[in-house]
């Protein structure tokens, strides 16, 4: 399953770095992709394993707060 949230607090060269490190971190993500122009993550994951608000805390707890926009 993928979700797209958007992460309206990157405003640096290495912001998206540390988003896709925490959303990759999430038990049942397999893959992330930031768009740091779009300030959106796209995130593919196991919904047996994790949920989308899981991947959007983890992002929230790295210092981004996350909302998934579309599944």
């Amino acid at each position: 399953q993928t979700v797209t949230l958007s992460v309206p607090g990157m405003n640096c060269a290495t912001c998206p770095i540390t988003v896709k490190k925490a959303m990759e971190g999430v038990a049942g993500v397999t893959a992330v992709t930031v768009d740091f122009a779009a300030k959106t993550a796209r995130a593919t994951y196991n919904p047996r394993r994790t949920n989308a608000a899981a991947i959007a805390a983890a992002s929230t707890n790295a210092g981004y707060p996350a909302r998934a926009i579309q599944n």
